[in-house]
């Protein structure tokens, strides 16, 4: 198939040969036309010159056509030369005389190209009668220049007939539809959007029209399917975080469910043991060792009762009391919380808030305890660096972000914020990328055993949807390396509750600091992080 498509000629190929035939069989009939018109003449030129020279009495030396034979016929046969040429006369020759003497008039017989020209001229009434017979190269010279001029007229009608077919076809009829050919496949090409220019005759621009049309036809179903393809890719998308969120709601049921019978059954047996190791301890007939093993069982068990409340509370998070609250005076309050202990003196703390950063809705005491959860983890993960720094950036957002925009980039023009975030950004080693769907998971903590217990980030993200707001881990800041953005809903106060914006806030900000203060106090510059502290960057 493909073989038989390249080997066929094109129109413009075709329609040139079909016509170019019929132009040369119209120029051979008018050649034929004209050949017959030149025959007639040469009879009459010719017939009267020889006419006129045999019935002359003395024929010339050279004649009207050198190397002419003249003979008289005599009317009882006898044959006379007339010419020094002459010779014996030829059986044609002698018949032409005789058809002379019948006739009574003078007889021509061009005879083919070839052939002789012979001529019969009765002389008197006696019946001689004069033949001549002129040369060969005669006859061809005689008929050359007229057959000359009828192959040039041919030559030249064709020629021009091709010239101007070919211009005119390619102009008309060839060009617009090689233009007509480009377009379609610009189209297969997946160009929808190409166009062909309305040309040519009124067969070809009807084509260009409804070639046009088709591709607009196709463009407008390009665009249509292109947008159900995003919509279906937003669909799947929210299909895969309803998933996960459904997933995730079943891992902090079935934690919540361990939490309550770990609480049940091992809480009153650690109470007692506690009670009963603080009474051995009082005892003064205990030596150096022994009421250092007796101390050292006392932390060990209240680290065990700390789990157990971060458990229970994990299992049972306390009611949040919706209000106004200054996310830049909370997380000042936090930074002033842990710069003051001894282990994180060589890390850098700042807040960077944007200009005119609105109020948001939460509680106090639970954004406190979100944050400084998020800036302790930010803190242990950069604490060995050369140079370690903890960003904590303020600034207004959007509830739920469109796929493409940037984390770090303000809320974009064609959406209102309806959101305030705080990205706390660390410059530590970094989330290992098999770990980024992990570090809100119950109990997934990347601390050496006896840091951590993975349940601060769970916590704080189950406290951030209390609130009606969200946990997410975020590309980082130019410069870091981990960043995780607390977002919380935009504030909106009731007519006479204007004066309540930011002072609220930043109240329950130090009330809650405040109610924290004592479980993450300075501790010696030997003692390891609290059990709440979960991890971020290398800690997960």
């Amino acid at each position: 198939m493909e073989g038989r498509r390249a080997a066929r000629s094109g129109i413009q190929a075709e329609v040139l040969t079909s016509l170019g035939l019929v132009m040369v069989l119209s120029s051979a009939v008018l050649a034929a036309m004209l050949v017959a018109h030149h025959e007639r003449t040469l009879r009459e030129l010719v017939g009267r010159a020889l006419v006129a020279e045999a019935r002359a009495h003395t024929p010339a030396l050279q004649g009207f056509v050198p190397g002419t034979r003249w003979w008289t016929v005599r009317a009882d046969g006898r044959v006379e030369p007339r010419s020094p040429l002459a010779g014996a006369i030829d059986t044609e020759s002698r018949a032409l005389a005789d058809d002379a003497r019948a006739h009574g008039e003078p007889r021509l017989r061009p005879g083919a190209l070839w052939e002789e020209i012979r001529i019969g001229v009765p002389l008197d009434a006696t019946g001689a009668v004069a033949v001549a017979a002129l040369p060969r190269e005669a006859s061809v010279r005689l008929r050359a220049a007229a057959l000359g001029v009828v192959g040039g007229v041919v030559a030249v009608n064709v020629a021009i007939f091709a010239a101007l077919g070919a211009f005119v076809l390619r102009r008309r009829v060839v060009s617009p539809l090689q233009r007509l050919a480009a377009v379609a496949r610009a189209l297969a090409a997946g160009d929808a959007g190409a166009r062909a220019p309305v040309e040519g005759t009124a067969e070809t621009a009807a084509l260009a029209r409804a070639m046009n049309e088709m591709s607009e036809s196709l463009e407008q179903r390009t665009l249509a399917l292109e947008k159900a393809v995003v919509e279906l890719r937003e669909a799947n998308a929210d299909l895969r975080r309803a998933r996960h969120g459904l997933a995730r709601a079943e891992r902090l049921a079935a934690v919540g469910r361990l939490a309550a019978g770990v609480a049940h059954e091992i809480g009153n047996p650690i109470g007692a043991i506690l009670a009963l190791v603080d009474l051995a301890a009082r005892d003064p007939g205990l030596g150096e060792d022994a009421r250092g093993h007796l101390a050292r069982a006392s932390r060990e068990g209240t680290r065990v009762r700390e789990i157990l409340r971060q458990l229970l509370d994990f299992s049972r998070p306390p009611r949040a009391s919706a209000g106004p609250v200054d996310l830049a005076a909370v997380a000042q309050e936090v930074l002033a919380l842990v710069a003051a202990q001894q282990r994180y003196r060589r890390v850098a703390f700042r807040v960077v808030a944007a200009p005119g950063t609105p109020t948001a809705r939460g509680d106090a005491s639970a954004v406190t305890q979100i944050l400084l959860n998020l800036v302790l983890n930010a803190g242990d993960a950069c604490a060995d660096r050369e140079a370690p720094r903890v960003e904590l950036h303020v600034r207004a957002a959007v509830a739920a972000r469109r796929a493409g925009d940037p984390p770090d980039a303000p809320p974009p023009p064609r959406r209102r914020a309806d959101a305030v975030e705080c990205v706390v950004a660390d410059d530590g080693a970094g989330i290992d990328p098999a770990d980024r769907e992990r570090i809100f998971d119950p109990f997934f903590t990347t601390k050496p055993p006896g840091e951590g217990t993975g349940l601060g980030l769970p916590n704080a993200a189950l406290l951030a949807e209390e609130q009606g707001g969200a946990l997410e881990l975020v590309e980082p800041p130019a410069g870091f390396r981990t960043a995780l953005s607390l977002r919380l809903p935009l504030f909106e106060p009731a007519s006479g509750d204007a004066s309540a914006r930011g002072v609220g806030g930043r109240a329950g900000a130090a009330q809650g600091a405040a109610g924290y203060a004592s479980d993450f106090a300075a501790p010696a510059p030997d003692s390891k992080p609290g059990p709440g502290q979960s991890s971020s960057g290398p800690a997960g």
